[in-house]
């Protein structure tokens, strides 16, 4: 399963002089141009911190706008600084701690450093003073992220926070990938693919939902994936209605359904990707019919996505797919599709947004959300923008059945005038299905990232041939 780094990257440097001149480009149209002589950028990598009373640390989790000017992604204590004036990209490694060569062996040079990222300097922490006062000295404004890992530093004093302008430069150079950023996000979707069938395909060896989540890493880390872009999501019959079930440990035993909402890290870059199967390989009539909402939900949606679309638009086309869906399958009655959409009461059965933006992270910046919007249908989404070429997408429409959520409906009669109880209570077993595919948006369309099937009948074969070689005493990986 081990596989080579991506061929259209070979010999290539991750683009960061490319990513801070539209940072500037971005920061100018806000600023202006009389200030591109008087500005710079400064950010800080992450560091190692310790877990309390222990001297393990937290696993490494570079930031991400730190990453984004600088590429370096495994080297913790780092920092970056981009002076707008000459375009001049410099970036600044730890210095090296003698006393923990013995244990960690040398760090990355500097020569080395210049060898693999494309900055013009590289040079050791003890100069960012000297050069942060120079800067500041001669009248530049020093814009950076925060200052919470140098807080004690002597330079901390010499930079600009919370600069909202420097914000929206930094989220909206991020919005838009190149295509070294797309062959990054390609590549880490092939590893997940991977490993959703290798789920998929173990269900002799998977009897709670733990094994699914060590079945999804451990094929992930085989591939040279050692982190995932978030905890994955390994769920069971009724507890697929929870939108982002964290306990993964119930026993699978006597139930129907699966769903699993997993995606590797691949340099920094994010996948997400969510399956459902049967875990008999049989999909039950229920399990197959909202399986095939979800599945023309995500469809419709997918035939819409292109340049100048707004997302809020596919999102309520989502809505109006399962409405149509439940209506003919009788969980829905008394009133039109219309009068049903306007009374919200499909929200308590797709409460989330249709997807929102990915790249360096898995819900990634730039979608401007409103967690305050009084429509109720509307305030989970978040990417609230039309969309445009070089936006990566998540197209995950579900359908739940979260006794939770359901109650909501019920308590209100404008709402639970629509519910047929008696047929609804059939398809609680299932407890939900979502299919997640990540989406590029292209100059005249859409390409789909993700290259796992989400074909009801290609899955079932999957599962029954990993359950056939199960039998025969071993399984089928990817």
């Amino acid at each position: 399963m081990e596989q080579e780094e991506p061929a259209e990257l070979r010999g290539l440097k991750y683009p960061a002089k490319k990513h801070a001149l539209k940072v500037k480009e971005h920061f100018i149209s806000k600023k202006g141009q009389l200030l591109e002589n008087k500005s710079a950028f400064f950010i800080a990598g992450e560091t190692l911190k310790l877990y309390a009373y222990c001297d393990e640390t937290y696993p490494l989790r570079q930031n991400r706008y730190f990453h984004y000017l600088s590429g370096v992604d495994q080297i913790p204590g780092c920092y970056i600084l981009y002076t707008l004036a000459d375009d001049k990209l410099i970036l600044y490694l730890p210095e090296i701690d003698w006393d923990d060569v013995m244990w960690s062996g040398m760090p990355k040079s500097l020569k080395d450093a210049a060898q693999q990222y494309d900055v013009d300097e590289v040079r050791y922490e003890a100069e960012i003073n000297k050069k942060l006062s120079d800067l500041s000295h001669s009248g530049v404004t020093i814009y950076t992220t925060d200052t919470k890992n140098y807080a004690d530093k002597p330079f901390a004093k010499l930079v600009k926070t919370a600069d909202k302008d420097f914000f929206y430069a930094l989220d909206e150079a991020r919005l838009i990938k190149d295509s070294y950023e797309i062959a990054l996000m390609k590549y880490a979707n092939k590893i997940t693919a991977n490993s959703h069938i290798a789920v998929m395909s173990a269900q002799p060896i998977e009897t709670n939902e733990t094994h699914m989540h060590a079945e999804f890493i451990y094929h992930s880390i085989r591939q040279g994936s050692k982190v995932q872009s978030y905890d994955p999501i390994c769920c069971s019959g009724p507890s697929c209605g929870t939108l982002h079930y964290v306990k993964n440990d119930e026993s699978m035993k006597n139930k129907c359904s699966t769903l699993i909402d997993a995606g590797a890290d691949w340099r920094c870059y994010a996948s997400d990707v969510t399956r459902c199967f049967p875990i008999t390989g049989e999909w039950t009539k229920e399990h197959l019919e909202i399986y095939k909402t979800v599945q023309d939900m995500q469809t419709q949606v997918m035939n819409g996505i292109r340049p100048g679309v707004a997302w809020e638009s596919l999102h309520c086309l989502a809505h109006e797919v399962m409405i149509k869906h439940f209506l003919d399958l009788g969980i829905f009655k008394n009133g039109t599709a219309k009068e049903i959409y306007d009374s919200r009461v499909s929200v308590w059965f797709f409460p989330h947004g249709l997807g929102h933006l990915i790249g360096l992270d898995t819900h990634d910046v730039g979608g401007y959300p409103n967690y305050d919007d009084p429509d109720i249908m509307l305030r989970w989404l978040r990417l609230r923008r039309k969309l445009l070429p070089g936006m990566v997408v998540s197209d995950e429409p579900g359908v739940y059945f979260n006794k939770y959520l359901i109650e909501n409906a019920y308590k209100d009669p404008k709402q639970s005038k629509y519910i047929d109880k008696d047929v609804l209570q059939k398809y609680l077993n299932v407890g939900g299905v979502r299919i997640e595919d990540d989406i590029l948006v292209t100059e005249d369309g859409h390409e789909n990232l993700t290259v796992v099937t989400s074909d009801p009948d290609e899955i079932s074969k999957i599962v029954k041939k990993g359950i056939a070689k199960g039998r025969q005493g071993f399984h089928v990986v990817a």
